[in-house]
């Protein structure tokens, strides 16, 4: 029984060839349809040309859309060679039915020179809004399904309209991840993962992004889950952020830096002295939450002689970063403010502590999130260079922020809202669940000025993760991001 209408990107005959053949060996294959952008060349027999300008408009969508006949669609989002293992078409549909799903994907091998590598992916789950969400190349749709959320798409997008399709589907059918090899592609981007991370903040890209951010701000209105950035009260629109007096001053000391550590010899000292060289009209410390370093890094901070420097060495095999972060925002000697260093990063001058600690009574926030240039391990500027996250905005910030991967740096807090709201013992995503549970609340400032330099390097925990573990960490931000989602559409029915 023919149940599946395919849609594969064309260039040329011989580029669809492989793909087309192992098509049409499968008797579940009704048509194949052939996404010609304006660079294709010629026809291939027994495929049916579709005409389109680019693979990821609203267009494109709603032509693939008016073209699915059978009960199936399944769309292949690469131009590259896409091989089927066997029975794997099948294994397709029998998910898609038994589950009631409106779309499956699967796990699959990526081919480069190097080999075939596996490329498991990830559960979907009702947080998972990054446009960037790595399903594969393989996506496999109900078609009465797809239909359906085509005609929820409200707005014409040239970048945005597959993502768009997407969180409309989410809306009332299930995205299904099938934890099984079931097909091979040719891996075209072969960088390192702490590479690929930036891409979204490419100034390039920044056309992208703003439909994006359109299309998810849409969904978010659509399930509940938007914030607005004005309430009304007493006829009078006014904004819909907790005010903060920063009244409470019993606080030795204005600011705190801090700095987590293990096993950072090389870069520990160079961050901790471009915190002692600040130059500020209020005084601070410098806490350095030192975990089972071995290496010489807790000798290295012991060496200073500087009433200003609180090295607290805090072995606990259970606690990560995030669980240093609360130690040090309830130490006695913490400040109003509590300000973040990485332990391989450096303040890019004298003056970058007094311009964060400004920044909240300029902007009367909870958290402040600054700007900063990427560098080698000896602060030369490297690609893609200042960071400053623009597509924060006062008005819509935190409901894009539920797209986006992560929110900048440095980061401050004042601090009994830290206290208050306390950070994820984890060491990975802390701080993005203390900053979106922060944003649902209070306004969170910014910096747009370079204030701080992330160094890249070997070390570095994120410059090149196995998928393995980028999977648990992308898992892990779109749980945080499902929970954040669940308690703002709790808060909004409350009113």
């Amino acid at each position: 029984m023919k149940k599946i209408d395919c849609f594969i990107p064309f260039v040329n005959a011989e580029q669809v060839q492989a793909t087309i053949a192992g098509l049409k060996d499968n008797e579940l294959v009704n048509n194949i349809f052939l996404l010609a952008t304006p660079e294709a060349e010629g026809e291939v027999e027994g495929c049916y040309r579709l005409n389109v300008n680019d693979l990821q408009s609203t267009a494109t969508i709603k032509t693939i859309v008016g073209h699915v006949q059978a009960p199936v669609a399944l769309v292949y989002t690469k131009h590259v060679t896409l091989k089927f293992a066997p029975f794997a078409i099948e294994r397709f549909v029998k998910i898609l039915e038994d589950s009631g799903s409106g779309m499956v994907y699967a796990d699959h091998y990526n081919v480069t020179d190097r080999g075939a590598d596996k490329a498991p992916v990830i559960d979907y789950q009702f947080g998972a809004l990054r446009d960037d969400f790595d399903f594969g190349s393989v996506l496999v749709f109900c078609g009465a399904c797809m239909k359906k959320a085509c005609e929820k798409m409200k707005s014409e997008y040239s970048h945005a309209g597959l993502y768009d399709l997407r969180l409309k589907l989410s809306q009332f059918a299930a995205i299904t991840h099938i934890n099984e090899y079931l097909y091979s592609d040719v891996e075209l981007d072969t960088r390192k993962s702490g590479e690929k991370i930036f891409d979204y903040v490419d100034p390039r890209n920044r056309g992208r992004q703003i439909e994006m951010e359109a299309a998810c701000t849409e969904h978010l209105k659509e399930i509940g889950g938007y914030l607005s950035p004005i309430k009304v009260v007493d006829g009078k629109e006014v904004p819909n952020f907790k005010h903060i007096e920063f009244g409470e001053d019993n606080f030795e000391v204005e600011a705190t830096v801090m700095i987590p550590v293990r096993n950072r010899i090389r870069t520990i000292r160079d961050a901790i002295d471009s915190v002692l060289r600040q130059k500020t009209t209020f005084k601070f410390n410098l806490m350095v939450v030192d975990n089972f370093s071995t290496d010489g890094t807790r000798e290295a901070i012991a060496a200073y002689d500087d009433p200003r420097l609180i090295h607290i060495i805090a072995d606990f095999y259970d606690m990560g970063i995030g669980g240093y972060w609360n130690l040090a925002a309830h130490h006695p000697k913490a400040g109003k403010f509590v300000v973040q260093l990485d332990s391989d990063d450096m303040y890019k001058d004298e003056n970058t502590l007094q311009t964060m600690v400004n920044a909240f009574y300029e902007q009367n926030v909870a958290m402040v999130v600054g700007t900063y240039l990427m560098t080698d391990i000896d602060c030369n500027p490297i690609p893609p260079g200042v960071i400053d996250h623009k597509e924060w905005t006062p008005e819509n910030g935190r409901n894009n922020a539920l797209r986006i991967n992560g929110l900048g740096a440095p980061r401050a807090f004042y601090t009994p809202v830290l206290r208050d709201v306390k950070i994820p013992n984890t060491s990975y995503g802390e701080d993005y669940a203390l900053g979106l549970n922060i944003s649902r609340t209070y306004q969170i400032g910014r910096v747009y000025e370079p204030v701080y330099m992330c160094r890249r390097w070997d070390d570095n925990s994120d410059a090149s993760l196995d998928v393995e573990k980028m999977n648990r960490n992308n898992l892990y931000k779109d749980r945080i991001r499902t929970w954040e989602l669940q308690a703002r559409i709790a808060m909004n029915k409350k009113g």
